[in-house]
């Protein structure tokens, strides 16, 4: 199985031109859900688990491969459905997320589709806040389900959101009186848990952030703001922008707000937990000013400090 995944550089060359392949798989029934091959390290037959006492429910082990130990979540339990019955009958697809790699377990894995983001469309209106989708597509005239794994990362591990004391004062005390770097951020990602996290992060640094659900909305934002005559550039410190979302990816927003006569001094910073290695190339291809690795609030701050001090002049 780890066969399906063979040829991915080539598979580089979809990105920025808001396309991207899904690899789709199953949950003990009928119905597909997906993930973007590009977070997926391998795909293979479930090995021998190592139980850890204490551990959360949803995490059925511990599995070493090839000398590295990674936590292996039960993807059915984690977004509310009946465990999966034997882990040696199931395939785990490993990934790495927010810098670290875990192992999820799945019944069946299907094949790899190429997609275009223009056709991965938000969950529906009425899903509810509690919902594992974080985006939706039709395969084949089946729908398919695209699950917010940071969401079910969040609530499996524990994420630290909280900028250090010391950072949070150097920021909040280190502006000066007469200030010229505007206090707005523009926040863009599909999933409702990274939203929030970075929301909560600027916050504590005390800058406001307007939330958008992916990269249409966000770009569609931007250009309100412009009709109703508002100078974004002056008036909106940065765009903090994920890069896979539904409708519109976030190197296809970079190009757009790059293309645009109106938007296009905005400083845009990608945020996201695709390869950073990967996305440093991909940087500079789009125009994006740079690429912050998801998740790390200390990190984050920074960054936004760093405008800051770049828009005053101390940088």
């Amino acid at each position: 199985m780890s066969s399906v995944l063979d040829g991915v550089n080539q598979r580089t060359q979809l990105v920025g031109r808001n396309r991207f392949e899904l690899l789709l798989f199953r949950l003990g029934g009928q119905q597909l859900y997906g993930i973007n091959v590009f977070k997926i390290q391998e795909v293979i037959q479930c090995p021998a688990l190592t139980v850890i006492p204490g551990a959360n429910s949803k995490v059925r082990g511990i599995a070493n491969l090839r000398g590295r130990t990674i936590a292996v979540a039960d993807l059915a339990h984690a977004v509310g459905k009946r465990p999966l019955p034997d882990p040696s009958k199931s395939f785990l697809i490993i990934t790495e997320y927010n810098r670290s790699m875990q192992g999820f377990l799945v019944s069946a894995v299907e094949r790899i589709v190429n997609m275009n983001w223009e056709d991965i469309l938000p969950p529906p209106q009425g899903a509810g806040k509690d919902t594992y989708m974080t985006a939706v597509t039709r395969v084949d005239e089946k729908i398919v389900e695209i699950i917010d794994v940071e969401k079910v990362l969040s609530e499996i591990m524990s994420m630290n959101t909280k900028v250090s004391e010391a950072l949070t004062e150097t920021v909040t005390s280190d502006t000066p009186v007469e200030s010229q770097a505007p206090r707005h951020v523009l926040v863009v990602d599909d999933s409702s848990v990274a939203r929030n996290q970075v929301k909560r992060t600027l916050q504590q640094i005390g800058i406001e952030a307007t939330l958008a659900r992916d990269g249409m909305e966000g770009l569609e934002t931007l250009r309100q703001w412009v009709n109703e005559g508002e100078d974004v550039a002056k008036t909106l410190l940065m765009v903090i922008s994920d890069v896979e979302m539904p409708k519109m990816d976030g190197y296809t927003l970079t190009k757009e707000i790059r293309n645009d006569a109106s938007l296009k001094d905005l400083h845009v910073m990608l945020h996201t937990s695709l390869s950073g290695v990967f996305n440093t190339a991909m940087v500079k291809k789009v125009g994006a000013d740079e690429f912050l690795p998801k998740y790390n609030p200390d990190e984050l701050a920074m960054s936004v400090k760093r405008r800051i001090d770049l828009v005053e002049g101390r940088a």
